[in-house]
């Protein structure tokens, strides 16, 4: 079995978790893991992810606050030219200490009212600190938290005019581009009117 710490997401934490009020800054690229979006919107997996925020210590578990940029892939659902760029996204979540265990591994307190704060306080942001808080694996947290924040209709600009739906060229390079169209419904009229002028000749 492979070892905690031997896991590419695996950031040691043993000594920011000593006791509240201490701080561990991360700026570090990580492997994407797998399964964010698929091959046409998603970040293929292995690909460098920055991660840039801090770990802070509150008395039942760590707090990561911090930026997540990564490279994203895909093709504007206007025009389909291909996307690549940065895909950044704010993050905040919570790493509890094991339950029954304050910051030390020593049995803690419970009672009806801290389990009550704590529920209201924890978020579904949450993920389980390893080896008894020596480790925080942020596989879980890159995973989710890049599948959630991917656009459903990404698009290469905001303003993108795509594509003309009779011919295909592409309307931002073309602004000007259009073509002479005849209303149908005035099709039988326009029939009519040439017939009667035919006659009148």
């Amino acid at each position: 079995m492979a070892r905690v710490e031997d896991s590419p997401w695996s950031i040691p934490v043993a000594q920011v978790a000593s006791r509240a009020g201490q701080s561990k800054q991360v700026d570090a690229d990580f492997p994407a893991p797998g399964g964010i979006g698929d091959e046409i919107v998603g970040i293929k997996e292995g690909e460098p992810v920055h991660v840039d925020g801090s770990f802070d210590s509150i008395v039942d578990g760590l707090i990561f606050t911090g930026r997540i940029t990564a490279p994203f892939n895909s093709e504007c659902t206007r025009c389909l030219k291909p996307i690549d760029k940065d895909w950044t996204v704010n993050v905040t979540v919570f790493f509890p200490y094991e339950s029954g265990t304050d910051n030390r591994g020593k049995q803690g307190k419970h009672d009806e009212e801290t389990d009550i704060i704590a529920g209201e306080d924890e978020s579904e942001d949450t993920y389980p600190l390893l080896e008894n808080g020596a480790f925080a694996n942020i596989e879980a947290m890159l995973r989710d938290t890049l599948v959630e924040s991917l656009p459903l209709q990404p698009l290469c600009r905001p303003d993108c005019k795509g594509l003309c739906s009779q011919c295909g060229v592409d309307l931002n390079e073309h602004p000007d581009h259009h073509h002479e169209t005849e209303d149908i419904r005035f099709a039988g009229l326009a029939a009519l009117k040439a017939q009667l002028e035919a006659e009148q000749e």
